[in-house]
C-alpha cells in the first residue's frame, strides 16, 4: 500500500492517519509551497520498504526548500535510509550556519566587504552551500557508523538532495537515485537530468575504486550491472560507487562525498522530480516529466509517477517490483496542459 503526503497536509505530525508514514517526512507546510508539492512511496516485493523521502518547505530561510530521496540497500538498509532521512537536512543547515559564522569572523578580522557583483555573490553562496553539504554528508556518515547495535558493513543508502533558495538550485547526489528538472522548451515540456547516476561503471568512479584496490566487474548472470567487490573476496557486490554506510568498502573506493552542482532557475522551469532507482529503472526522464505534467493536480504528481513505475515493473519484470519513491516540487503553479516534447531522455 502506498502512502501520499503533500504540502496540502498541515504537517507530518498533523496529517490524517491514512497519510502518515515513517518513510516520508513533510515538514512545515507553508503558503509558499502549499499545494505545489507531493511525495509518495510504494513498497516493492523484496520485503520492507527501504526507500525514504523528505520535503522540508522552510529550510534555513523563508525562501528555501529541501527535498531528498534515500534508497536503502543491504540487510539494514531500511534503517540507514530512515536515519539519514530524519537527520541529513538538519546536519546540512547546521553546517551552513557554522560556515557563515566562520566567514563573518574572517571578514571582520580582515575588514573585507562582499563584492557588489551578482555573479560573485552567486558563486559565494553556492560555495557556502557546497561546503556545508560536504561537511553535512561527512557528519551523517559518521553518525551512521556510530549507531549502536547496527551493522552497516554491507548496508547503506543513496541520497539525492535538492536545495532551492529563491531562483537557485543546489543539487547533491550520492549513489544512483536521480533528480530531473521539467522545463518548457518550444512550447512543450521536456526533461533535463540534474544528476549523474553514481555507478561503478562510470570511468572516473571505477578508476577511484580500483586505485583503492577495490574491484569492479559484472556477474555473468547480470552483465549489464557493474558492481564493487573487495580486493580478495567476491563480496559484497555493491551496485553503486557512493553511499552512506557500506563501511566494508569505505577503504576500497566507496565514498560518502556527493557530486554537487548548481543551476539557476528560469521562468520556463516548472518542476523538480527526485526519485529512487526503482522509478528510473523502468521509466525514462521524458516519461516521468510527461506523467508529472499530465497529473490532475500538483498534489497527485508524485503518486502518479510511482504508480506508473509499479505498472511498468509488472509489465517488464512480472516476478519483481522494486521500492519506488518520488518527490515532486513545482516551482510555479502549473499552467494549462502543454504537449510533451518528443525525443530521447536527457
Amino acid at each position: 500500500m502506498g502512502i501520499c503526503i503533500s504540502s496540502e497536509s498541515s504537517a507530518i505530525h498533523g496529517a490524517p492517519e491514512e497519510a502518515r508514514d515513517e518513510n516520508v517526512l513533510v515538514f512545515e507546510a507553508t503558503k509558499l509551497l502549499r499545494g505545489l508539492s507531493s511525495a509518495y512511496s510504494k513498497q516493492g516485493t523484496k520485503g520492507l520498504n527501504q526507500d525514504a523521502a523528505t520535503l522540508c518547505q522552510v529550510y534555513g530561510t523563508a525562501n528555501a526548500a529541501f527535498c531528498g530521496v534515500f534508497d536503502g540497500h543491504g540487510r539494514n538498509g531500511h534503517i540507514v535510509s530512515k536515519i539519514v532521512n530524519s537527520r541529513l537536512c538538519s546536519f546540512i543547515v547546521d553546517q551552513k550556519k557554522v560556515h557563515a559564522k566562520i566567514e563573518k569572523k574572517i571578514m571582520v578580522r580582515h575588514a573585507e566587504t562582499v563584492e557588489d557583483d551578482s555573479q560573485a555573490l552567486l558563486n559565494k553562496n553556492f560555495q557556502e552551500w557546497k561546503e556545508a553539504i560536504v561537511d553535512g554528508f561527512r557528519v551523517m556518515d559518521k553518525e551512521v557508523k556510530l549507531q549502536e547495535n547496527l551493522d552497516c558493513s554491507c548496508s547503506g543508502t543513496t541520497a539525492v538532495v535538492v536545495i532551492r533558495q529563491g531562483e537557485d538550485l543546489v543539487i547533491a547526489n550520492l549513489g544512483d537515485s536521480r533528480a530531473i528538472l521539467g522545463t518548457i522548451s518550444d512550447g512543450e515540456i521536456m526533461a533535463i537530468q540534474l544528476t549523474t547516476d553514481m555507478k561503478p561503471g562510470l570511468p572516473c568512479e571505477a578508476a577511484r575504486i580500483k586505485s583503492c584496490n577495490g574491484r569492479v566487474f559484472a556477474l555473468k548472470e547480470e552483465p549489464h550491472i557493474q558492481r564493487v567487490w573487495l580486493p580478495d573476496e567476491n563480496s559484497p557486490g555493491l551496485a553503486m560507487s557512493r553511499a552512506f554506510g557500506d563501511f566494508m568498502l569505505k577503504d576500497h573506493g566507496i565514498i560518502a562525498i556527493p557530486d554537487i552542482s548548481h543551476r539557476t532557475l528560469t521562468s520556463s522551469d516548472q518542476f523538480i522530480v527526485l526519485a529512487s532507482d526503482g522509478v528510473w529503472d523502468v521509466l525514462s526522464n521524458e516519461e516521468v516529466s510527461s506523467i508529472v505534467w499530465a497529473a490532475d493536480t500538483e498534489n497527485e504528481a508524485a503518486r502518479a509517477v510511482v504508480e506508473a513505475a509499479a505498472l511498468a515493473w509488472k509489465s517488464k519484470y512480472p516476478s519483481k517490483l522494486d521500492d519506488c519513491t518520488a518527490v515532486c516540487l513545482f516551482l510555479q503553479k502549473k499552467p494549462q496542459f502543454l504537449p510533451v516534447k518528443s525525443g530521447n531522455p536527457s
